[in-house]
């Protein structure tokens, strides 16, 4: 078994690798139907001008475009993702869109590169199911926070009650393990462990869910939009098999419009002071 040191730079190795190759794709298709989870995550951060605010795995900056002008004009937002392909996307819509108070940085929930006492808002909407070391990720969120800072994250379901972590978790049967266990979509399914860690690191964090959705017009699109973090190295006949159970399981009545269902946690923390 490989050091908990090499597993880290493992996991980090194959995840920049997941991400890197999917912003296109993810900025045409998966932005918009994740805009539900965003507002929510927005809405619950109740931000006002002059807030530095932090989004931790921005993606394409879906987040932090949206929120950069609520804390204008004194405000800012330091946008991080380990994706140097995400930022690239992030980047460009910012030029595009003419905002200017985002900062793009490389880094991770497990070393966030912020100052300590640096922001008063960490925001991270599906993005802290990937950390690698959650106690860290727990550890550095309380650091940067500055006394009575916010913590407002997503993160998804169980399968049973989350479509998305079903896609993803029978494809994933198909699949070698990953080189870290307990990372994916459903890996906060039972957020209580991380609230723990939160508490411990000095954040008094709670549960609050919601019911949210999105619709994909037909099985194959759903499949190219989802199955690459899962199954896009496969071999073709185990790629078949992953899509012929997904298509069993979700699609049991023939392909057409399906909409999936997500039951979406929100961790909504406070730094202690």
């Amino acid at each position: 078994m490989s050091p908990p040191a090499d597993r880290d730079r493992e996991g980090i190795t194959w995840q920049r690798g997941i991400w890197d190759r999917y912003p296109e794709v993810y900025q045409r298709e998966t932005d918009k139907r994740f805009v539900p989870v965003v507002q929510q995550v927005i809405r619950r951060a109740a931000l006002s001008p002059g807030q530095h605010v932090l989004d931790l795995g921005t993606g394409t900056g879906s987040v932090a475009l949206q929120v950069a002008p609520l804390v204008a004009p004194h405000g800012d937002v330091l946008a991080v993702d380990l994706s140097p392909a995400m930022l690239t996307a992030a980047q460009q819509r910012a030029r595009a869109m003419g905002v200017e108070n985002v900062r793009f940085r490389e880094g991770r929930a497990e070393a966030i590169p912020a100052e300590d006492g640096a922001v008063h808002v960490v925001l991270a909407s599906l993005s802290l199911m990937y950390a690698v070391d959650r106690a860290a990720a727990a550890r550095e969120i309380a650091r940067v926070l500055r006394p009575g800072g916010r913590l407002v994250a997503a993160v998804w379901s169980g399968p049973e009650q989350c479509d998305i972590v079903l896609f993803q978790q029978i494809a994933g049967r198909f699949a070698p393990p990953p080189p870290v266990s307990g990372v994916g979509p459903g890996a906060l399914a039972d957020p209580t462990p991380f609230l723990q860690q939160l508490a411990e690191a000095g954040i008094t964090a709670h549960i609050e869910t919601e019911t949210l959705g999105f619709d994909y017009e037909n099985f194959d699109l759903a499949w190219d939009v989802l199955a690459g973090t899962t199954a896009a190295d496969l071999a073709p006949e185990r790629q078949q098999g992953a899509r012929d159970a997904v298509k069993v399981l979700m699609w049991p009545h023939g392909d057409g419009p399906r909409h999936f269902r997500n039951v979406t946690q929100f961790i909504v923390g406070q730094q202690r002071l």
